[in-house]
């Protein structure tokens, strides 16, 4: 069990001295992947000329590009919400970047009201993500978002 308290401290802790947008992405990626368990992707994806394009993360290499239109983070961006996928091989439209992701969680990040990008977290294990999961991440997203709105947009 993850002790999202603590994680949002250490996100904090770590967004104090940060200097640019990609560097609260890289070290947010980088505590997630380290500190949960059954993880094998951590990451951001950033809207740029309508596809959701790869960021910072942690795992296998990943999906360069991502339609929004289809898969498990565009419905988060053109629903702006949170989506929690018990089995993503069951998911309409999935993109499977990599074949071992079985759970997902995508969480919407905004800037002034609107959504820019997503934080991406997937798992080999299915059903991987709670409610609580989703609370928790749902505040950490919130502190990774509110860090790299301090920032001019690459």
């Amino acid at each position: 069990m993850t002790d999202y308290d603590l994680l949002c401290k250490q996100a904090e802790a770590l967004l104090d001295n940060a200097v640019w947008d990609i560097t609260v992405m890289a070290n947010i990626s980088s505590l997630l992947y380290n500190s949960m368990s059954d993880l094998n992707w951590a990451g951001f994806y950033l809207i740029k000329d309508e596809k959701l394009i790869l960021g910072p993360f942690q795992g296998k290499p990943a999906c360069t590009g991502i339609p929004i239109k289809e898969g498990v983070c565009a419905t988060a961006v053109l629903k702006d919400r949170i989506v929690r996928v018990e089995d993503v091989h069951k998911f309409p439209g999935h993109i499977a970047c990599d074949s071992a992701s079985a759970s997902e969680i995508v969480l919407p990040l905004r800037r002034n009201g609107k959504v820019f990008g997503v934080l991406d977290i997937d798992s080999p294990i299915e059903g991987r993500f709670s409610a609580e999961d989703e609370a928790g991440l749902e505040k950490l997203a919130k502190i990774a978002e509110d860090g790299i709105n301090r920032f001019t947009p690459i």
